[in-house]
C-alpha cells in the first residue's frame, strides 16, 4: 500500500499525559491511478500513481496523451510499484487513492530525496575526527590524510579503491525512513502525522508506504 505526498514541515503534539512527541506533517494525496500495468500487455503488473496537478503550460505532449487516459491532468510527481494479481483487479485508471488507505495502519516507511549541501569535505560527509588542534599539525586539521595504497579492487594500480570515503557531493540522495509511528490522520485535509523526521525539504515529494519490516 502506497501513497504519494509532500513533506509540510515538523511541529509538537501532546498526549493525554502531556507528554510531547516532535512530528511531521505530509499532505498524502490524493493520488490518481495513472495506469495500471499488466504482464499480458507490460511484462509485468503494478500500479502507477501520479500526485500534484502539472500547469498547462508545462505539460509535455506524451504526459498529455497518458493522463487523458486515465482522465485525468498530467502530473508532477509519478510513480508505480509492484502489485500481485489478486490486487490488480482492485484497481483501475482513474480511480482515487487518498489516506484513508491508512486508517488501520500503525507504523509506515517514508522515503524521499534528501537535502542537497553541495561539495563538502570528509568531516562533515563521512565525520572524519581530522587532525590534532596542536602539537606540530599545520593547515591540515579537517584534510582527508593518506588515501592509502595504491590498489584497486582488482590488484595492484595507480587508482583508488572503488568506494574510498573522500571530499564530494553531499546529499539529493534518495533515503527510505522507517516504522515511523502514524499519529493520526485528517481524511478532510489529506494530512498524515508521523512521529519523527522524514527526509528532504518542506515542500519536497515523498512515498508513503505501509512499512515492511513493522506492523
Amino acid at each position: 500500500m502506497m501513497l504519494l505526498g509532500k513533506k509540510i514541515g515538523m511541529t509538537q503534539v501532546y498526549n493525554e499525559a502531556g507528554q510531547m512527541t516532535t512530528v511531521t506533517v505530509l499532505l498524502a494525496g490524493p493520488c490518481t491511478v495513472m495506469q495500471v500495468k499488466s504482464p499480458q500487455k507490460d511484462g509485468y503488473t503494478a500500479l502507477q500513481l501520479g500526485f500534484d496537478d502539472k500547469k498547462a503550460c508545462r505539460v509535455l505532449k506524451p504526459e498529455e496523451g497518458h493522463a487523458k487516459k486515465a482522465n485525468t491532468a498530467a502530473k508532477r510527481f509519478v510513480r508505480e510499484w509492484r502489485i500481485n494479481g489478486k490486487e490488480e483487479a482492485k484497481y483501475n485508471a482513474g480511480d482515487t487513492m487518498d489516506v484513508n488507505l491508512f486508517e488501520n495502519v500503525n507504523y509506515v516507511d517514508v522515503a524521499g530525496i534528501s537535502k542537497g549541501k553541495g561539495y563538502q569535505g570528509v568531516m562533515k560527509r563521512h565525520h572524519f575526527g581530522g587532525f590534532p588542534a596542536s602539537h606540530g599539525t599545520e593547515r591540515k586539521h579537517r584534510a582527508g590524510g593518506s588515501i592509502a595504497s595504491h590498489a584497486t579492487n582488482r590488484g595492484n594500480s595507480g587508482k583508488i579503491k572503488k568506494g574510498k570515503r573522500m571530499s564530494g557531493h553531499m546529499g539529493m540522495d534518495r533515503v527510505t525512513s522507517r516504522n515511523h509511528k502514524l499519529v493520526s490522520i485528517d481524511p478532510e485535509n489529506h494530512l498524515l502525522v508521523v512521529k519523527g523526521s522524514v527526509p528532504g525539504p518542506n515542500g519536497g515529494y515523498v512515498e508513503i508506504h505501509t512499512a515492511k519490516t513493522k506492523s
